[in-house]
């Protein structure tokens, strides 16, 4: 499996969310104590793929400033201010090893634009894509064995929608069952955790009106050039608080389907 890397489409604005992305972008919205994005590039570079290129817009700065602060944030050290020396960390560094590339592509340019103005940062012939507001247990390792299986440009993850409502069965006005709606039961839907060749990029401009899944994804697919990759598995998008908090409660009640690095 050849190394890849991920660019993370971090630039939205979150207006769902506005009582959290009034002070910061989506994509930094915690969840136990760490941004969602950072739970995304965990979960990546738990399968191998730890170079990320983040596409950033709307407060772009708030997620370089985290990063860049990350290691003096989190741990105690000395630092010499009469002299040019490194900061003299006193615990033990926390292994991320990420390596992140941030990339200013403009407050208002929709996603294919974002991609396109990333994509000289882009080493591999082929990359992962996905957006900075979505969890998955999705197995990278067979979604990628999928994608060079098919020598097409394009996979997507196709998901079931999380069900927003449980079902109420009724019979002569009395309620005889009260259950959870499953997600088998709904289609699929976009769930990011894409694949591409670097063929996609023919098919975007760096315009700032140029979007990805209308227009250039719907090109590429009645190209038969896009194929699905089905997980029938754990998806969640964070839209909202009510999936903000479903989340966190994942996360505090150790069972979030995600986290595969305890």
């Amino acid at each position: 499996m050849q190394d890849m890397d991920v660019i993370i489409l971090c630039g939205g604005k979150g207006t769902r969310l506005s009582e959290e992305t009034s002070l910061r972008p989506k994509p930094m919205v915690e969840i136990g104590g760490k941004p969602i994005l950072w739970h995304i590039m965990k979960y990546y570079s738990s399968y191998g793929f730890k170079r990320f290129i983040l596409a950033l817009g709307y407060k772009g700065n708030y997620i370089k400033e985290y990063f860049y602060n990350l290691r003096i944030s989190n741990h105690d050290f000395t630092l010499r201010l009469d002299s040019h020396s490194t900061p003299q960390y006193h615990d033990k560094i926390a292994n991320d090893d990420f390596e992140i590339t941030f990339v200013d592509t403009g407050l208002n340019t929709l996603k294919g634009g974002r991609i396109k103005r990333v994509a000289k940062y882009v080493n591999s012939n082929q990359f992962h894509l996905t957006y900075g507001d979505g969890l998955s247990n999705v197995n990278l390792t067979k979604l990628v064995e999928f994608h060079e299986s098919h020598n097409k440009i394009g996979t997507v993850t196709a998901v079931r929608p999380p069900s927003r409502f449980g079902n109420i069965k009724i019979e002569n006005d009395k309620v005889i069952d009260f259950e959870e709606k499953s997600q088998m039961n709904s289609g699929y839907i976009n769930g990011g955790f894409f694949i591409f060749n670097r063929k996609v990029l023919d098919y975007l401009d760096i315009g700032e009106d140029c979007d990805f899944e209308f227009g250039p994804l719907e090109k590429i697919a009645k190209e038969k050039q896009l194929m699905a990759y089905k997980h029938n598995d754990f998806w969640q998008c964070m839209d909202n608080i009510r999936e903000r908090d479903y989340l966190r409660k994942l996360e505090e009640t150790n069972t979030a389907p995600w986290i595969n690095w305890r």
